[in-house]
């Protein structure tokens, strides 16, 4: 094998080849990267049973074949060779990379031990990939990483045939946000995929400006996985098993009981009064006709409070939230104003979830479809 490629091409190719595969594997032979060769393309892929990841970069191919190698060690020698074509060549059991004045020799690893990467089923549809990067980072952040509970730690894809519903969460909130996207003729009834949100949040950047990403969801008697393509690149990750909650029938119709803020000054405000606070201790939020008072108690030696202006339709409130889950989800309101609507429950002295929603201006809501709701009452123990 031997091929000549540009070294920025190359190393933006190794680096995505590895990206998601784990730092430690059981098995030494997943951790490597398997480079093919046939007239002018150079493949490279990567696959360890639960993640795989292929892309296709143009080369000039002087000997065609295919060789594995380790693929972090091959990742940072691609990202420090100097700027100058990549000469890469194998004779039996070694490679040797050169790069201007800089050449290296690895040994390649057993070939034939690899794996068969997983076939891909036909497209089940396809949306712009700014779109659902936006939307898995909204939504991502609400999923649980407490791997007790593996089914909480995925965020669920509800596709049909005109939109791409993303819903996570870890028992304390819910994010939902639903997108537009064009099924294919696979889609007929509606589909669910339960996706590792770790697996996910880096699919959706490395996709993220992508133009076009499209999905596959493939179910067969063994294995369920999905698969992201765009701009000849591919990640396909098995999917979770086991029943996703029924979290978004949680999710109230309407409410009147709500306030509006800035969100960029909600978002200050709360990291500055919470600076007091110890770990996991819960924030007061009092929002009344005159605005929103933060108040913080940490301890004996600080305590700490702050009033912004909030915009309230409803009598006032008084909730007490965990300050870095409110941080996460004001963080995904892409919107100059947010809204914070308050849910009622049976007891009046026990208030219910609330609502963040993106808002447009101080009177019209949002419209991105994206809703957060945050479990005040559960934070306060």
């Amino acid at each position: 094998m031997k091929f000549q490629v540009n070294r920025d091409v190359f190393s933006e190719a190794v680096s995505f080849a590895v990206k998601l595969l784990p730092q430690r594997t059981t098995l030494p032979i997943l951790s490597g990267v398997l480079l093919e060769t046939t007239d002018s393309v150079l493949t490279l892929s990567s696959f360890d049973y639960e993640v795989s990841a292929q892309t296709e970069v143009a080369a000039e191919i002087e000997e065609s074949g295919r060789v594995l190698v380790s693929g972090r060690l091959l990742a940072e020698i691609a990202s420090r060779l100097p700027n100058a074509p990549v000469v890469f060549s194998t004779e039996e059991s070694r490679i040797t990379v050169s790069c201007g004045s800089a050449h290296f020799t690895l040994l390649s690893m057993p070939v034939e031990e690899y794996p068969t990467l997983p076939q891909i089923a036909a497209s089940s549809g396809s949306l712009p990939a700014e779109a659902f990067a936006n939307a898995v980072a909204q939504v991502a952040v609400a999923a649980s990483r407490d791997d007790v509970t593996p089914v909480i730690t995925g965020v669920q894809l509800e596709v049909s045939k005109t939109s791409l519903s993303l819903v996570a969460t870890d028992r304390y909130r819910v994010a939902v946000r639903e997108i537009e996207w064009a099924a294919g003729d696979s889609i007929d009834e509606p589909v669910t995929a339960l996706v590792p949100a770790r697996t996910l949040t880096e699919i959706g950047k490395t996709f993220g400006h992508s133009g076009t990403i499209s999905i596959a969801i493939t179910s067969t008697d063994d294995r369920e996985l999905i698969a992201f393509q765009a701009d000849k690149r591919t990640v396909t990750s098995l999917l979770i098993k086991g029943n996703f909650p029924p979290v978004k029938r949680l999710f109230p119709e309407t409410v009147d009981n709500y306030a509006v803020m800035n969100t960029a000054e909600l978002i200050e405000a709360t990291r500055r009064v919470s600076l007091v606070l110890e770990r996991e201790a819960a924030l007061r939020f009092s929002f009344s006709i005159d605005g929103l008072t933060l108040e913080a108690i940490g301890s004996e030696q600080a305590q700490a409070s702050e009033t912004i202006d909030a915009f309230l339709t409803g009598g006032d409130t008084v909730v007490s939230l965990k300050p870095q889950f409110l941080l996460d989800g004001l963080g995904a309101v892409h919107s100059e104003f947010v809204r914070i609507s308050f849910t009622k429950t049976d007891n009046p002295n026990k208030p219910g979830p609330v609502l963040i929603t993106s808002q447009s201006s101080k009177d019209q809501a949002g419209a991105d479809n994206y809703k957060y709701l945050l479990q005040p009452n559960l934070l306060l123990r």
